[in-house]
């Protein structure tokens, strides 16, 4: 019984934690597409884009979350309220500040780009913003491993699965950046180091936020 009953706590965790990821990915990308709209700039991502983000990019790293061994302490957790949804309050506000970090950093890049390449250029534009994006969502899968835990505690290898499904993400998007005959179908260009010293940091801070975030809750509850 006590097996079953941990096995289905931690089942009910990783629910909640592939729907978070997934909700937060996806309302970054609308906000990034609706602000460029106010702000009268060409949208940043196409539509084989946006299918590519969502239908291969994000479910290797979401499917691999489902696998998690789950919180060390996950037997002292209190029994759940039935009649809880699974989008609670605290949920709500960590997929809003995680979509708009996610929304700002690629919109920064897109600016970035737009300044660097001009607006008669904005196929580099869009694809520095389609990198930042992408990057962004799978540095920032580590951290949705845990509401409560550090990836520091965690264990970074705990969960190979996830790093091989980050690792299969990362490497389909390089594909359709880096091979010249993907480059028209995709609407990508290759990046050279120059962009790529502005898309890593930007793509890490959502990571950075979500365990700043996780600090600050802890500290709330001692």
């Amino acid at each position: 019984i006590v097996s079953a009953v941990e096995e289905g706590r931690i089942i009910y965790d990783n629910i909640k934690k592939f729907v978070y990821f997934l909700l937060s990915c996806n309302i970054g990308e609308i906000l990034l597409v609706f602000v460029s709209i106010l702000l009268n700039l060409p949208v940043p991502l196409i539509p084989i884009q946006l299918l590519w983000l969502n239908l291969v990019t994000d479910s290797f790293p979401a499917l691999a979350l489902g696998v998690e061994k789950g919180e060390p302490d996950i037997m002292m957790h209190k029994p759940r309220n039935p009649n809880e949804p699974i989008l609670n309050r605290q949920m709500i506000t960590r997929i809003i500040i995680q979509s708009v970090a996610i929304a700002l950093t690629s919109l920064t890049a897109y600016w970035w780009g737009i300044n660097r390449y001009g607006l008669d250029n904005i196929l580099e534009a869009r694809t520095i913003a389609f990198a930042t994006l992408i990057t962004a969502e799978l540095l920032r899968v580590f951290s949705v491993r845990s509401p409560k835990y550090s990836i520091i505690k965690m264990g970074f290898f705990s969960n190979m699965k996830l790093i091989q499904g980050v690792s299969f993400s990362f490497f389909l998007m390089l594909i359709i950046i880096y091979i010249p005959f993907l480059n028209p179908i995709f609407s990508t260009f290759p990046l050279g180091l120059a962009e790529w010293f502005i898309i890593l940091p930007l793509a890490l801070i959502p990571l950075v936020l979500g365990e700043i975030t996780k600090l600050i809750s802890s500290k709330k509850h001692i």
